[in-house]
């Protein structure tokens, strides 16, 4: 088998290994379609060193086909086609007693505290797999775990019928997000620098908004008698992201923090306490989360294949990184593991 391993920032190396059985209670996966996220990205860079180490496969978002089970597994067939779920929980700490299992206290996180699936063949626990419909091509299914996150965040938010809400950041999950918004009949707002991206998601049907040549509080204001907006998503991880998020609700308005801002952000506080704002976490994702994902994809809600901005074979990584690093003209990157060979005969 042939893995991508982390050997350092901006060092990815190509390597072959030897692919070990799957053991009690796993599943063997022959992957498809690797995604890169912004996590993978963090990683690339140096950033999660200290968590991730310097030799590590890393990559959560995919798509692939059983090829073996382990010892105590029923249930799956070789060529079944499925994605995973991949956050495995200890099921003893606060958090999972409490049914908070997606933030467990000691979450392994696939692809960042332990192997994940930047590798042709991955061993996973069983009861992180999720079975693909027959319909759906696998180069779509990459996108399954991205989805899951905004399907997450969206209902965190309790988004309803008729809110005004605005989306800080249009990259993959804010323009899901921004997605997901309107399917549930929201007026929606996009604020994304990045003229691709804002294409992108006008051609969804999403309003896109460059905040170096809008006001955006002003707009918002103008179109709500200076009330404001009942939703903001914080998507972009800049500090003047979050400034807008702030300065654009209303009263009792609602913030969900998407982005992961590494370094502390200064917060106007009285802004919280004088319209009485509420401020809302959203890590990751719980079951029901990734199966409305599935769904979602399947039935075309969320156009996947407009989402992908390239795929590369695995052999092309570097450049794969490099695209998403330099932004431009550039969403979704896939990995292809095998020449889109692997899509043919979805779900049997």
């Amino acid at each position: 088998m042939e893995a991508v391993v982390y050997r350092g920032a901006r060092t990815l190396r190509i390597e072959s290994r030897d692919a070990d059985p799957p053991g009690p209670g796993q599943v063997a996966i022959e992957v498809a379609y690797t995604g890169i996220c912004g996590t993978d990205l963090h990683i690339y860079r140096g950033d999660l060193d200290a968590r991730v180490g310097t030799e590590a496969v890393i990559g959560h978002e995919m798509s692939g086909r059983v090829a073996a089970v382990g010892e105590g597994v029923a249930g799956w067939s070789a060529g079944r086609a499925v994605t995973v779920m991949p956050t495995r929980s200890c099921t003893r700490c606060a958090a999972c007693l409490r049914g908070h299992y997606h933030i467990c206290h000691a979450l392994d996180f696939l692809g960042i505290d332990s192997p994940g699936a930047m590798q042709s063949t991955w061993n996973v626990p069983a009861n992180l797999v999720f079975p693909l419909p027959a319909s759906l091509p696998l180069k779509h299914a990459a996108l399954v775990e991205p989805v899951a996150v905004a399907v997450h965040d969206v209902r965190r938010a309790r988004v309803g019928t008729g809110e005004r809400v605005v989306v800080v950041g249009g990259g993959p999950v804010g323009l899901l997000i921004a997605m997901l918004c309107s399917a549930r009949a929201a007026r929606v707002l996009l604020v994304e620098p990045n003229p691709f991206r804002r294409a992108v998601a006008e051609q969804a049907g999403i309003e896109a908004v460059d905040p170096q040549a809008t006001d955006v509080v002003a707009l918002v204001n103008r179109r709500t008698a200076t009330a404001g907006a009942d939703v903001a998503f914080e998507v972009s991880g800049s500090a003047g992201g979050l400034e807008t998020a702030v300065d654009v609700l209303t009263t009792r308005g609602r913030l969900v923090m998407v982005a992961i801002h590494p370094q502390p952000r200064p917060v106007d506080l009285h802004r919280f306490f004088w319209r009485e704002l509420e401020l809302f976490g959203a890590r990751l994702y719980r079951r029901d989360d990734v199966a409305e994902a599935i769904r979602l994809i399947e039935t075309g809600a969320i156009p996947a294949e407009r989402l992908i901005s390239q795929t590369l074979p695995v052999q092309d990584v570097d450049a794969a990184f490099a695209a998403l690093e330099k932004g431009g003209d550039v969403m979704k990157v896939l990995l292809d593991w095998h020449g889109g060979a692997r899509d043919a005969g979805v779900g049997r």
